[in-house]
C-alpha cells in the first residue's frame, strides 16, 4: 500500500506547508477565488492547500494528471458520491459523540461505521471500472482494494453487519398502564392492531378525518425512552454486549490514507466547480506548461479570474489579453490611462503564477509559466497613522523589504506606486527600483503613470493600454505590447473636446 496523496507525489512534498494567509492574496484578489471555493466546504480547512504553491514541475505535474482523470465525468460522479457519504459517516460520529445516553451512543457509531464501509466499498468497486491515467488516481485505486480486501476492513465490515443485523431484529412487548411501563420480550403475541385496522376499514366512506397525532422526531432520546432501551437491552443482554464491544473494538475505524483522500480532493473538486461557470461561458482554461528555470513565459486569451467571475454573475462580458517574455525580456511596464485595465493586467500576471504553482489550470488558451520561489505585491496602501510614516515613507519600506528578499525566481508586481509624490520623483526612485529589480533578474509587472520607466532597456516590455481611437475616452480593457505614449492619449482626448491650443486659439480670436 504505497499510495499516500492524490496532492503530493512524495512525503518531503508535503513540508512548508502556509497556514497564513499570503500577503499578496488581498492584493491578487486571490482571496475572492479561495472564498468562492471554500463556500460549503469550510469543514475540509482547504485553505492551506491554496495558500501553498508548489516548486518542483514534476509536483505540478502528478497534479495535473489527477485533475484530468477528475475531470472525465464518471469519475467525479463516483468521487462526489463517496465525498458525499463521507460527510454522512462524520455527521453520525458527532451525534454519537454529543449523545448523552450510552446506548444511543453506541446506535449512531455504527450507524457511521456502515456508512464508511459501504462509502469505501463503492469507490473501490466503481474505480476500478473507470479509465484511470494519473499516477495519484490509479495508486488510490490500488490502495483501496488492498484495503477492502484486508483481514481489518473485512472483520469491522462483518462485524457491524452482524450487529446492525441482531439489534435490528429484536422484538419486545410494551405495555402502558397510567405511568408505569413495562417492557417484557415478545413470545410470538398476536398483533391485533392488524386486524382491528381490517375490521374499521369497511366502514370508511370516503374523506375521513385524520386524529393521529404527529410526534416530533427529536434525535435525542428522553428520559422515558432511554429507560425503555435499558430495560430492552437487559432482556437481550447478547446482542447489546456484542454491540458495545465492536464500537470499543473500532473505536478508531477511520483509515488515515482514505481521509486525507477525501480532504484533499475537496481541493481538486471546489476548483473545478468555481471554473465551470467560467467555462459555460466561453472562457478557455488550459493546463501550463511550467518551469523552475526559463524565463521565457507567455499566455493567449488570459484573464483575472475573480473579475471575470464576478461580470459573469453580473451577465457582462470578459475581455481576455495575451502576453510574453522572450531572451532577456523580464519586466512588463504597463502604462495607459486610468481604468483602462491596467491593475487587472497586473492582478493577472500574479494570479496565473500562483495558480500554476497550486498545479491548477489557469485561465487561458496556452499558457507557459514561471514557478517561482514567491511571489511579492506593492499595491497602494491607506496611509496608516501608527506607523508614524508618510505615505511615500511606508511605499520605500515595503519596496526596500521586497528587494532584500527576492530572488532570481521571484515574481514582483508592483501597482502604481510612488504616484504620492511629484513626477520627478517618482521617476528617479521608479528607475532605482526597476534597476534592482533588473539585477535581480526577475520576472513581474510595473504599472507606472511615468512613461519613461517603459523604455529601460531590452529588460523590460512597453504594454499600454488601449482605447479607442475614434473615441479616446472609451476604454477597450485590452492591453498591448506596443511603445508608451501616454501624450498621444492626452492629444487625442483633448482634440475631441476641442481644448487642443490650435482650437482654443481659435475660439479666443472668435
Amino acid at each position: 500500500m504505497g499510495f499516500r496523496s492524490v496532492l503530493f507525489e512524495q512525503p518531503q512534498d508535503n513540508a512548508g506547508q502556509i497556514a497564513e494567509e499570503p500577503e499578496f492574496f488581498a492584493d491578487l484578489n486571490l482571496d475572492q477565488v479561495l472564498a468562492a471555493m471554500t463556500a460549503g466546504r469550510e469543514e475540509y480547512e482547504l485553505d492551506t492547500f491554496f495558500y501553498s504553491p508548489m516548486h518542483d514541475p514534476d509536483v505540478v505535474r502528478y497534479r495535473h494528471e489527477v485533475l484530468r482523470d477528475l475531470e472525465k465525468p464518471e469519475v467525479l460522479e463516483v468521487v462526489r458520491a463517496f465525498s458525499e457519504a463521507m460527510r454522512r459517516t462524520r455527521e453520525q460520529l458527532a451525534l454519537s459523540r454529543k449523545a448523552h445516553y450510552e446506548l444511543q451512543q453506541q446506535s449512531w457509531f455504527v450507524d457511521a461505521v456502515e456508512i464508511y464501509c459501504g462509502a469505501v466499498r463503492i469507490l473501490a468497486s466503481e474505480l476500478a471500472e473507470c479509465d484511470l491515467a494519473s499516477q495519484g488516481m490509479l495508486g488510490l485505486r490500488d490502495y483501496l482494494r488492498e484495503y477492502v480486501e484486508s483481514a481489518s476492513f473485512t472483520l469491522l465490515f462483518a462485524e457491524t453487519e452482524a450487529v446492525k443485523k441482531a439489534v435490528a431484529g429484536i422484538r419486545y412487548r410494551l405495555r402502558i398502564q397510567g405511568p408505569r411501563v413495562t417492557v417484557s420480550r415478545y413470545e410470538d403475541d398476536e398483533d391485533y392492531s392488524v386486524e382491528l385496522l381490517e375490521t374499521f376499514a369497511r366502514f370508511r366512506q370516503g374523506g375521513v378525518t385524520r386524529y393521529l397525532v404527529e410526534l416530533p422526531d427529536q434525535m435525542e432520546m428522553n428520559h422515558v425512552e432511554a429507560r425503555i432501551l435499558e430495560l430492552v437491552a437487559q432482556l437481550h443482554a447478547d446482542a447489546f454486549t456484542e454491540r458495545a464491544e465492536c464500537c470499543a473494538r473500532h473505536r478508531q475505524f477511520l483509515d488515515q490514507t482514505i481521509t486525507r483522500f477525501d480532504r484533499e480532493v475537496q481541493f481538486y473538486i471546489a476548483y473545478l466547480g468555481v471554473i465551470g461557470c467560467l467555462k459555460a461561458a466561453g472562457l478557455s482554461f488550459c493546463y501550463p506548461r511550467v518551469s523552475a528555470h526559463s524565463k521565457e513565459i507567455a499566455a493567449a486569451e488570459t484573464f483575472d479570474i475573480a473579475l471575470a467571475t464576478k461580470l459573469i454573475q453580473e451577465g457582462r462580458g470578459v475581455v481576455c489579453n495575451e502576453f510574453h517574455l522572450r531572451g532577456p525580456e523580464r519586466m512588463f511596464v504597463v502604462s495607459g490611462p486610468n481604468n483602462g485595465g491596467k491593475t487587472t493586467f497586473a492582478r493577472m500576471f500574479g494570479q496565473l503564477h500562483h495558480l500554476a504553482g497550486l498545479g491548477l489550470p489557469v485561465p487561458g488558451r496556452e499558457v507557459r509559466l514561471l514557478l517561482p520561489d514567491r511571489i511579492y505585491t506593492h499595491f497602494e496602501r491607506e496611509e496608516q497613522i501608527e506607523t508614524l510614516r508618510g505615505k511615500l515613507d511606508d511605499e520605500l519600506v515595503r519596496v526596500h523589504g521586497i528587494l532584500e528578499r527576492a530572488t532570481s525566481r521571484s515574481v514582483i508586481v508592483m501597482n502604481e506606486s510612488f504616484n504620492s509624490t511629484t513626477l520627478n520623483d517618482a521617476l528617479f526612485v521608479g528607475s532605482e527600483v526597476m534597476r534592482r529589480i533588473l539585477g535581480l533578474g526577475c520576472v513581474g509587472v510595473y504599472v507606472t503613470f511615468v512613461d519613461e520607466i517603459a523604455s529601460f532597456g531590452e529588460a523590460t516590455v512597453s504594454m499600454v493600454s488601449e482605447v479607442l481611437q475614434e473615441n479616446p475616452a472609451q476604454r477597450t480593457f485590452r492591453v498591448l505590447r506596443r511603445p508608451a505614449d501616454g501624450l498621444a492619449y492626452a492629444w487625442a482626448i483633448a482634440e475631441k473636446y476641442g481644448l487642443t491650443y490650435q482650437r482654443l486659439m481659435e475660439r479666443i480670436g472668435a
